[in-house]
Protein backbone atom coordinates (compact mmCIF):
# COMPACT_ATOMS: atom_id res chain seq x y z
CA UNK A 1 0.00 0.00 0.00
CA UNK A 2 1.60 3.59 -1.14
CA UNK A 3 1.91 5.98 1.21
CA UNK A 4 1.51 9.58 0.07
CA UNK A 5 3.77 11.94 2.37
CA UNK A 6 2.40 14.68 4.13
CA UNK A 7 3.82 17.46 1.57
CA UNK A 8 2.13 15.95 -1.35
CA UNK A 9 -1.02 15.70 0.82
CA UNK A 10 -1.24 18.93 1.32
CA UNK A 11 -0.70 19.72 -2.36
CA UNK A 12 -3.14 17.67 -3.76
CA UNK A 13 -5.60 19.09 -0.78
CA UNK A 14 -4.56 22.41 -1.80
CA UNK A 15 -5.39 21.49 -5.46
CA UNK A 16 -9.01 19.77 -4.34
CA UNK A 17 -11.03 23.24 -4.36
CA UNK A 18 -9.36 24.68 -7.79
CA UNK A 19 -10.78 21.68 -9.10
CA UNK A 20 -13.73 20.84 -7.95
CA UNK A 21 -14.82 25.29 -8.84
CA UNK A 22 -13.55 24.19 -12.49
CA UNK A 23 -15.46 21.55 -12.86
CA UNK A 24 -18.91 23.35 -11.34
CA UNK A 25 -18.22 25.98 -13.92
CA UNK A 26 -17.89 23.05 -16.47
CA UNK A 27 -21.41 21.74 -15.60
CA UNK A 28 -22.47 25.62 -15.57
CA UNK A 29 -21.24 26.13 -19.26
CA UNK A 30 -22.34 22.99 -20.33
CA UNK A 31 -25.90 23.59 -19.22
CA UNK A 32 -25.76 27.00 -21.11
CA UNK A 33 -24.03 25.84 -24.32
CA UNK A 34 -26.38 22.90 -24.51
CA UNK A 35 -29.99 23.12 -22.55
CA UNK A 36 -31.24 20.15 -24.45
CA UNK A 37 -28.36 17.75 -23.70
CA UNK A 38 -28.68 18.22 -19.69
CA UNK A 39 -32.37 18.38 -20.00
CA UNK A 40 -32.06 14.86 -21.32
CA UNK A 41 -29.35 13.96 -18.84
CA UNK A 42 -31.45 14.71 -16.11
CA UNK A 43 -34.12 12.87 -17.39
CA UNK A 44 -32.46 9.84 -17.96
CA UNK A 45 -31.42 10.00 -14.10
CA UNK A 46 -35.06 10.56 -12.96
CA UNK A 47 -36.08 7.52 -15.05
CA UNK A 48 -33.35 5.38 -13.13
CA UNK A 49 -33.78 6.48 -9.95
CA UNK A 50 -37.85 6.85 -9.66
CA UNK A 51 -38.03 2.92 -9.75
CA UNK A 52 -35.63 2.53 -6.91
CA UNK A 53 -37.28 5.41 -4.65
CA UNK A 54 -40.62 3.68 -5.24
CA UNK A 55 -38.99 0.39 -4.20
CA UNK A 56 -37.48 1.99 -0.86
CA UNK A 57 -40.97 3.80 -0.26
CA UNK A 58 -42.76 1.04 0.24
CA UNK A 59 -41.40 -0.92 3.43
CA UNK A 60 -41.80 3.03 4.89
CA UNK A 61 -45.47 3.56 3.59
CA UNK A 62 -45.86 0.14 4.99
CA UNK A 63 -44.94 0.97 8.07
CA UNK A 64 -46.09 4.14 8.58
CA UNK A 65 -50.20 2.85 7.38
CA UNK A 66 -49.55 -0.06 10.28
CA UNK A 67 -48.53 2.34 13.07
CA UNK A 68 -51.76 4.60 11.75
CA UNK A 69 -53.93 1.33 11.71
CA UNK A 70 -52.73 0.71 15.42
CA UNK A 71 -52.93 4.50 16.69
CA UNK A 72 -56.81 4.34 14.88
CA UNK A 73 -57.47 0.76 16.39
CA UNK A 74 -56.50 2.28 20.11
CA UNK A 75 -58.38 5.34 19.35
CA UNK A 76 -61.44 3.49 18.58
CA UNK A 77 -61.12 1.47 21.71
CA UNK A 78 -61.34 4.12 23.92
CA UNK A 79 -64.18 6.11 22.12
CA UNK A 80 -65.97 2.83 22.94
CA UNK A 81 -65.60 3.02 25.92
CA UNK A 82 -66.67 6.69 26.41
CA UNK A 83 -69.83 5.72 24.26
CA UNK A 84 -70.69 3.44 26.14
CA UNK A 85 -70.40 5.84 29.57
CA UNK A 86 -72.59 8.02 27.87
CA UNK A 87 -75.00 5.66 26.60
CA UNK A 88 -75.68 4.43 29.93
CA UNK A 89 -76.04 7.86 31.00
CA UNK A 90 -78.72 8.19 28.45
CA UNK A 91 -80.54 5.31 29.03
CA UNK A 92 -80.89 6.43 32.74
CA UNK A 93 -82.12 9.92 31.43
CA UNK A 94 -83.89 8.35 29.18
CA UNK A 95 -85.73 6.51 32.29
CA UNK A 96 -86.24 9.30 33.93
CA UNK A 97 -87.84 11.53 30.71
CA UNK A 98 -90.34 8.95 30.27
CA UNK A 99 -91.76 8.66 33.83
CA UNK A 100 -92.26 12.09 33.82
CA UNK A 101 -93.79 12.17 30.54
CA UNK A 102 -95.78 9.46 31.82
CA UNK A 103 -96.52 11.93 35.47
CA UNK A 104 -97.13 14.56 33.21
CA UNK A 105 -99.46 13.37 31.07
CA UNK A 106 -101.97 11.93 34.37
CA UNK A 107 -101.69 15.40 35.90
CA UNK A 108 -102.88 16.88 32.49
CA UNK A 109 -105.75 14.32 32.42
CA UNK A 110 -106.67 15.04 36.03
CA UNK A 111 -106.57 19.23 35.16
CA UNK A 112 -108.14 18.62 31.61
CA UNK A 113 -104.80 20.58 30.84
CA UNK A 114 -105.13 22.80 27.79
CA UNK A 115 -101.90 23.53 26.10
CA UNK A 116 -100.47 26.95 24.53
CA UNK A 117 -100.92 27.89 20.84
CA UNK A 118 -96.95 27.84 19.97
CA UNK A 119 -95.80 31.49 19.69
CA UNK A 120 -95.20 33.29 16.10
CA UNK A 121 -91.93 34.65 15.53
CA UNK A 122 -90.48 37.06 13.19
CA UNK A 123 -86.69 36.69 12.12
CA UNK A 124 -84.93 39.95 11.89
CA UNK A 125 -81.19 41.22 11.24
CA UNK A 126 -78.84 43.28 13.78
CA UNK A 127 -77.22 46.24 11.57
CA UNK A 128 -76.24 48.19 13.99
CA UNK A 129 -75.56 48.63 17.95
CA UNK A 130 -77.87 51.43 18.81
CA UNK A 131 -77.00 51.91 22.62
CA UNK A 132 -73.62 54.14 23.44
CA UNK A 133 -71.71 54.60 26.13
CA UNK A 134 -75.15 54.39 29.01
CA UNK A 135 -77.18 52.08 26.99
CA UNK A 136 -77.03 48.69 25.42
CA UNK A 137 -79.38 47.96 22.78
CA UNK A 138 -79.21 46.97 19.16
CA UNK A 139 -81.24 48.05 16.34
CA UNK A 140 -82.83 45.72 13.93
CA UNK A 141 -83.54 46.10 9.94
CA UNK A 142 -87.26 44.60 9.74
CA UNK A 143 -89.01 46.35 6.80
CA UNK A 144 -92.23 48.10 6.25
CA UNK A 145 -94.72 45.08 6.77
CA UNK A 146 -93.11 43.45 9.41
CA UNK A 147 -95.43 41.75 12.34
CA UNK A 148 -92.98 43.66 15.20
CA UNK A 149 -94.35 45.15 17.92
CA UNK A 150 -93.01 46.93 21.43
CA UNK A 151 -93.33 44.19 23.95
CA UNK A 152 -92.03 41.29 21.77
CA UNK A 153 -89.23 39.21 22.99
CA UNK A 154 -86.07 39.06 21.05
CA UNK A 155 -83.71 35.46 21.50
CA UNK A 156 -80.82 34.39 19.66
CA UNK A 157 -80.08 30.55 19.20
CA UNK A 158 -79.12 30.59 22.62
CA UNK A 159 -81.12 32.23 24.66
CA UNK A 160 -82.72 35.58 26.14
CA UNK A 161 -81.56 38.63 24.23
CA UNK A 162 -83.69 41.38 25.27
CA UNK A 163 -87.06 43.20 24.51
CA UNK A 164 -88.44 45.13 21.39
CA UNK A 165 -88.62 48.83 23.09
CA UNK A 166 -88.98 51.35 19.96
CA UNK A 167 -90.89 49.84 16.44
CA UNK A 168 -90.28 52.28 13.25
CA UNK A 169 -91.62 51.93 9.60
CA UNK A 170 -88.32 49.56 8.70
CA UNK A 171 -86.48 49.41 11.85
CA UNK A 172 -87.27 48.08 15.60
CA UNK A 173 -85.07 49.14 18.53
CA UNK A 174 -84.53 45.90 21.21
CA UNK A 175 -83.28 46.70 24.77
CA UNK A 176 -80.63 43.95 25.78
CA UNK A 177 -81.08 42.41 29.36
CA UNK A 178 -77.56 43.77 30.12
CA UNK A 179 -79.08 47.35 29.70
CA UNK A 180 -78.94 49.49 32.82
CA UNK A 181 -82.67 50.05 32.13
CA UNK A 182 -83.66 46.13 32.39
CA UNK A 183 -85.42 44.63 34.96
CA UNK A 184 -86.06 40.83 34.00
CA UNK A 185 -88.31 38.82 36.87
CA UNK A 186 -86.65 34.93 37.02
CA UNK A 187 -86.58 31.48 38.28
CA UNK A 188 -83.86 29.57 39.57
CA UNK A 189 -84.50 25.84 37.92
CA UNK A 190 -82.30 23.98 40.81
CA UNK A 191 -84.80 25.60 43.64
CA UNK A 192 -87.52 27.30 42.01
CA UNK A 193 -87.08 30.41 43.95
CA UNK A 194 -87.76 33.77 42.15
CA UNK A 195 -85.36 37.24 41.93
CA UNK A 196 -85.08 40.25 39.58
CA UNK A 197 -81.93 40.32 37.28
CA UNK A 198 -81.08 43.89 37.14
CA UNK A 199 -78.53 44.86 34.22
CA UNK A 200 -75.37 47.07 35.07
CA UNK A 201 -74.37 48.30 31.62
CA UNK A 202 -71.93 45.30 31.99
CA UNK A 203 -71.47 41.76 30.62
CA UNK A 204 -73.12 40.05 33.48
CA UNK A 205 -76.95 41.11 35.49
CA UNK A 206 -77.02 41.03 38.58
CA UNK A 207 -79.41 39.02 41.09
CA UNK A 208 -81.58 41.15 43.61
CA UNK A 209 -84.68 39.99 45.63
CA UNK A 210 -84.16 36.67 46.14
CA UNK A 211 -86.27 34.86 48.94
CA UNK A 212 -84.93 34.38 52.67
CA UNK A 213 -82.81 31.38 53.05
CA UNK A 214 -82.90 30.45 48.92
CA UNK A 215 -79.92 32.33 48.21
CA UNK A 216 -78.74 31.70 44.40
CA UNK A 217 -76.32 28.47 44.10
CA UNK A 218 -73.17 29.04 41.69
CA UNK A 219 -74.11 26.95 38.45
CA UNK A 220 -77.89 27.21 38.85
CA UNK A 221 -79.31 27.72 35.53
CA UNK A 222 -81.67 30.67 35.36
CA UNK A 223 -84.81 31.28 32.93
CA UNK A 224 -88.06 34.02 33.07
CA UNK A 225 -90.66 33.70 35.38
CA UNK A 226 -94.12 35.06 34.33
CA UNK A 227 -94.95 36.97 37.65
CA UNK A 228 -96.90 40.21 36.70
CA UNK A 229 -97.33 38.54 33.69
CA UNK A 230 -94.21 40.52 31.88
CA UNK A 231 -92.62 37.57 30.33
CA UNK A 232 -93.17 34.46 29.74
CA UNK A 233 -91.80 31.77 32.31
CA UNK A 234 -89.18 28.91 31.21
CA UNK A 235 -86.95 31.01 28.65
CA UNK A 236 -83.07 30.07 28.93
CA UNK A 237 -81.36 33.07 30.34
CA UNK A 238 -78.31 31.89 31.97
CA UNK A 239 -76.37 30.33 34.60
CA UNK A 240 -75.49 31.54 38.37
CA UNK A 241 -71.87 33.24 38.75
CA UNK A 242 -70.78 34.53 42.14
CA UNK A 243 -67.89 37.34 41.81
CA UNK A 244 -65.13 37.62 44.18
CA UNK A 245 -66.60 40.18 45.73
CA UNK A 246 -69.76 38.33 46.47
CA UNK A 247 -72.10 39.23 44.43
CA UNK A 248 -74.22 36.87 42.20
CA UNK A 249 -74.50 37.52 38.56
CA UNK A 250 -75.70 35.43 35.85
CA UNK A 251 -73.31 34.16 32.71
CA UNK A 252 -75.93 34.99 29.71
CA UNK A 253 -76.41 32.18 27.42
CA UNK A 254 -77.08 34.76 24.49
CA UNK A 255 -73.67 36.22 22.96
CA UNK A 256 -74.73 39.88 22.92
CA UNK A 257 -71.34 41.00 21.66
CA UNK A 258 -72.23 38.78 18.93
CA UNK A 259 -75.34 39.09 17.51
CA UNK A 260 -76.11 38.88 13.80
CA UNK A 261 -79.68 37.62 13.81
CA UNK A 262 -82.36 37.49 16.53
CA UNK A 263 -85.99 35.76 16.41
CA UNK A 264 -88.73 38.27 17.87
CA UNK A 265 -91.18 36.12 19.68
CA UNK A 266 -94.97 37.32 20.20
CA UNK A 267 -96.00 35.12 23.36
CA UNK A 268 -99.78 37.19 23.07
CA UNK A 269 -98.62 38.07 26.34
CA UNK A 270 -101.95 40.82 28.07
CA UNK A 271 -100.13 42.15 31.10
CA UNK A 272 -97.33 43.69 29.30
CA UNK A 273 -95.38 45.66 31.62
CA UNK A 274 -92.91 47.91 31.21
CA UNK A 275 -89.47 47.24 32.98
CA UNK A 276 -90.04 49.71 35.66
CA UNK A 277 -93.29 48.21 36.71
CA UNK A 278 -91.01 44.75 37.96
CA UNK A 279 -87.77 47.03 38.63
CA UNK A 280 -88.59 47.80 42.07
CA UNK A 281 -90.81 45.36 43.78
CA UNK A 282 -92.17 45.73 47.31
CA UNK A 283 -89.45 45.28 49.99
CA UNK A 284 -90.51 42.00 52.36
CA UNK A 285 -88.70 40.85 55.28
CA UNK A 286 -85.76 38.76 54.33
CA UNK A 287 -85.22 39.71 50.97
CA UNK A 288 -81.66 41.51 50.23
Amino acid sequence: MIRLSIPLRQALGRLSLPVLIAMAFGVMLLGKADALLVERMRTMVTDVVTPIWSVLQRPVSAASDAVTEVRTLWNMRAENERLRTENDHLRRWQDTALALEAENSLLRRQLAWVPEPAPSFFTARVVADGGGTYARAVLLATGPRAPVRKGQIALDERGFVGRVTEVGSRSARVLLATDINSRIPVTFEGTRARAIMVGNNSARPRLQHWPEGQVPRDGDRVVTSSEASAYPAGLPVGIVRWTEGGVPEVELFARLDRLDVVRLFDFGLQGILPPEAVARPEPRPGRR
